[in-house]
């Protein structure tokens, strides 16, 4: 059961997300047990929860809220592996989207270094 289930959104868009990003989750799917929780530097009390099916950037100062959430990755029938993925993105927060990029490199310099 994800973090998101029974939790209203703030908003809702289409969104792509960077395939270097993408296939580095792909590869923790299948190296790491999940959920993994990945620390966000420079931001007190969130931490992005890398999921089965979605990544939960969330304030775990308060009961792991969520303030973001990427989920629904098309992905079906991928044949190319340098092109972005679309999925769609939750904001949980009215102020979410300052924070969103900055959370996705951190994920990744995070998962990066799970690999080496």
């Amino acid at each position: 059961m994800s973090r998101l289930e029974g939790v209203p959104c703030y908003s809702r868009e289409d969104a792509e997300v960077d395939a270097k990003l993408y296939n580095l989750w792909r590869r923790a799917k299948l190296h790491f047990s999940l959920p993994m929780r990945l620390p966000l530097t420079g931001y007190q009390g969130l931490v992005m929860l890398v999921e089965e099916h979605a990544w939960v950037c969330v304030d775990e100062t308060q009961n792991d809220i969520p303030v973001l959430a990427w989920l629904a990755f098309a992905d079906q029938n991928r044949d190319t592996l340098h092109l972005p993925v679309k999925c769609q993105l939750n904001y949980y927060h009215h102020a979410a989207s300052i924070i969103r990029q900055h959370t996705l490199e951190l994920m990744q310099q995070e998962l990066e270094k799970c690999f080496h």
